[in-house]
């Protein structure tokens, strides 16, 4: 239950890094958007300004940070950072191609010392209530990473189980008779 806390939330990806574009894992490695990323955030910004929200919340990762920043910046939104929201742990796979992990071990969760999916979507569920409990009234926007929001959505609905989000993509979460529901999700600004 929500009492008092946000009860819209557009959940947000940062925009491409040069690793996004490789097809790299990125996890806590901490690369900056490239050009496209800041074209696709500048778009991004735009559209979640909108919106209305009160308040920005980014993970600590710079690619989340600058994308948190223009968002807030378009809509004249306070940005916290918070540790909560940062991106999954993929261990000594960080920046190793996506690809080729998955070859060698069959998947990324298969892989030695990565961070693994049930404690990632725990973690993912966590920040979520603890964040929209502790906000205002909202609409409020969180920006992260493509694992997380992808944990947490299939948290809140499990027929989104194994859904890709673009970079620079948003997802409207809604608190309905006590309960979030995903009433949008990897929408991207053109």
């Amino acid at each position: 239950m929500n009492s008092g806390g946000a009860a819209r939330v557009y959940l947000a990806r940062h925009g491409r890094t040069a690793l996004n574009a490789e097809g790299r894992l990125r996890g806590l490695s901490d690369p900056p958007l490239d050009e496209v990323g800041i074209a696709e955030v500048s778009r991004l910004a735009e559209a979640l300004a909108a919106r209305h929200p009160k308040a920005v919340v980014s993970s600590p990762l710079q690619r989340a940070v600058a994308t948190a920043r223009a968002i807030g910046s378009a809509a004249d939104a306070p940005v916290t950072v918070d540790a909560r929201l940062t991106d999954r742990d993929y261990g000594p796979m960080t920046g190793l191609h996506r690809e080729d992990v998955e070859r060698r071990y069959g998947s990324v969760d298969s892989a030695p010392g990565v961070e693994s999916h049930a404690a990632l979507a725990e973690r993912a569920r966590r920040a979520f209530l603890e964040l929209v409990a502790e906000l205002g009234p909202g609409p409020i926007v969180l920006v992260s990473h493509d694992a997380f929001n992808t944990a947490l959505l299939a948290q809140l609905d499990p027929t989104l189980d194994r859904i890709s989000q673009r970079t620079a993509c948003w997802n409207q979460l809604s608190l309905v008779d006590g309960n979030w529901r995903v009433d949008a999700y990897d929408l991207v600004a053109e």
